[in-house]
């Protein structure tokens, strides 16, 4: 993100991290790298349109576990406006990024995605996984997907080198535990 250049200096300048903060921020910080995992590890990016895993229940799971993993840091740098600051600009950025995402993948995919899109939302997952309780078209496009082996494939997760948003994370945390000290 971007904005994290200029972010990522005022949240260490006005961080008051305590112990709680920085639990409750890597707990929330935490499922958002779980969510960003288990994405990458699903993900074909423009080969075929991906309905398993998270993507059954949101469209954008990797938007939402790096909404989750930026609230929780924010969260554990223990500054209440600092968090609505950091959630108001992110979504502000990255809604209208996901909108015309799936302008591109309505053109990649057309009727799939179409009626993909008409069940799973854009960010807010559904608790139900796609292919469920939908339509036939849908729990058939769900079944195959899973018949082809598109369960997490741990390659994918490396190949996408999602192991660097966890190595940010902890890096700062470190950051944010030794200034809670200081």
């Amino acid at each position: 993100m971007p904005a994290g250049f200029v972010l990522a200096p005022l949240l260490f300048i006005s961080a008051r991290p305590t112990l709680a903060s920085l639990a409750a921020g890597a707990f929330v910080a935490i499922i958002g790298l779980g969510i960003r995992a288990w994405a990458s590890g699903h993900l074909r990016k423009n080969q075929e349109l991906t309905t398993s895993g998270p993507y059954a229940h949101t469209r954008n799971p990797l938007y939402l576990g790096t909404f989750l993993l930026g609230t929780g840091v924010a969260i554990g740098g223990g500054t209440l406006w600092f968090i609505a600051l950091f959630a108001s600009l992110y979504l502000l950025i990255y809604l209208p990024v996901m909108v015309a995402e799936a302008d591109t993948m309505r053109d990649l995919f057309s009727e799939e995605y179409q009626h993909y899109s008409s069940q799973v939302p854009l960010f807010v997952p559904r608790f139900s996984p796609y292919g469920t309780h939908s339509s036939s078209y849908a729990a058939q496009l769900n079944r195959s997907s899973w018949r082809r082996g598109r369960g997490f494939d741990a390659s994918l997760y490396l190949r996408h080198r999602e192991y660097r948003a966890a190595a940010g994370f902890m890096l700062v945390y470190a950051m944010l535990v030794t200034k809670m000290f200081l």
